[in-house]
């Protein structure tokens, strides 16, 4: 069995998925299976998948399911995984050459039960860091340290054990397609650090039809999954009171968005809600306000988010 299993879910993506094949055909260590969540696509995606199956350059796995966004499309892939580790690679992103053999190199070299993955870097097509390294005086962490402690800025690369990702499934709200991916990774590391690499494992590239570019109108079509996610994060044994209280105004936004007239009952820090009350109410118009021309002349047209 090989060690690693590179997944990438994608939906309507047959335009830009083959610069993820196309890394995975020039990489220098050979050690890990394709596995492709197909979460719905109406174009060519299957036909495409098809022919690089048939010339059988790697191994690769294509699932088709029904929409459900992507942290459905990440339930399927690790129900589906039975490589050590796993790591995802977004459809239009892909890996440097070398980023397998980092990879294996350095899991062979550190593999422990105490860690539950490792953090590479994430870079632009031109070769730049996205935001900064990893601090090179520490050699673990959680993810929430990472950010919230040393300082750390952009996007990063995780690698996990496959064992450990196919605990915390993420929720699916009916009609809608968006919960934070960062769920199961903060409750990972309730119990596990993150091991630390300093080398780059992708490329990325922010598309104008992905998540990053286009939040308020994810905060829009998916107040239930925002509200589960915010509500997760308030409950982090971790974090200052700035940081909860910030969850907290995006929790009584989505909450409002949903309709939710239980929002206060379903929380146990009760007064950190109704001291968010207000700007919570200020966000909720906000967000109204910046989507109600296209959330009236699209409606809730699917946009499945990517980045």
């Amino acid at each position: 069995m090989k060690m690693l299993t590179v997944f990438t879910p994608t939906y309507n993506r047959a335009y830009c998925l083959h610069q993820v094949y196309e890394s995975l055909l020039r990489q220098t260590c050979t050690d890990f299976e394709w596995l492709i969540i197909d979460d719905g696509s109406s174009d060519n995606t299957k036909e495409l998948v098809a022919g690089w199956i048939e010339e059988q350059h790697i191994p690769i796995t294509y699932v088709f399911q029904q929409n459900q966004g992507m942290h459905g499309a990440h339930n399927t892939a690790y129900e589906r995984i039975e490589t050590e580790l796993n790591v995802c690679i977004d459809s239009d992103d892909y890996m440097p050459d070398d980023a397998v053999e980092h990879i294996v190199t350095f899991w062979n070299e550190h593999r422990s039960d105490k860690f539950c993955g490792f953090a590479g870097l994430d870079a632009y097509t031109n070769g730049e860091t996205v935001g900064s390294k990893l601090p090179l005086h520490l050699a673990s962490s959680t993810l929430f340290d990472l950010y919230h402690k040393h300082g750390v800025i952009g996007d990063k690369k995780l690698v996990y054990r496959s064992s450990l990702t196919k605990l915390h499934p993420y929720p699916l709200f009916e009609g809608e397609n968006y919960v934070g991916l960062d769920y199961k990774y903060h409750l990972l590391n309730q119990q596990y650090e993150l091991l630390l690499l300093n080398e780059v494992l992708c490329h990325v590239e922010y598309l104008a039809d992905g998540s990053s570019r286009n939040m308020l109108k994810q905060y829009r079509r998916n107040p239930k999954g925002f509200a589960f996610y915010r509500k997760s994060l308030i409950n982090l044994p971790v974090g200052s009171t700035g940081f909860k209280y910030r969850q907290a105004v995006h929790y009584v936004s989505s909450s409002l968005l949903s309709r939710n007239k239980n929002m206060l009952k379903e929380m146990p820090f009760k007064a950190l809600i109704v001291s968010a009350l207000i700007p919570g109410l200020l966000l909720f118009g906000y967000i109204k306000i910046k989507t109600r021309r296209e959330y009236v002349l699209k409606g809730m047209a699917n946009d499945y988010p990517m980045a």
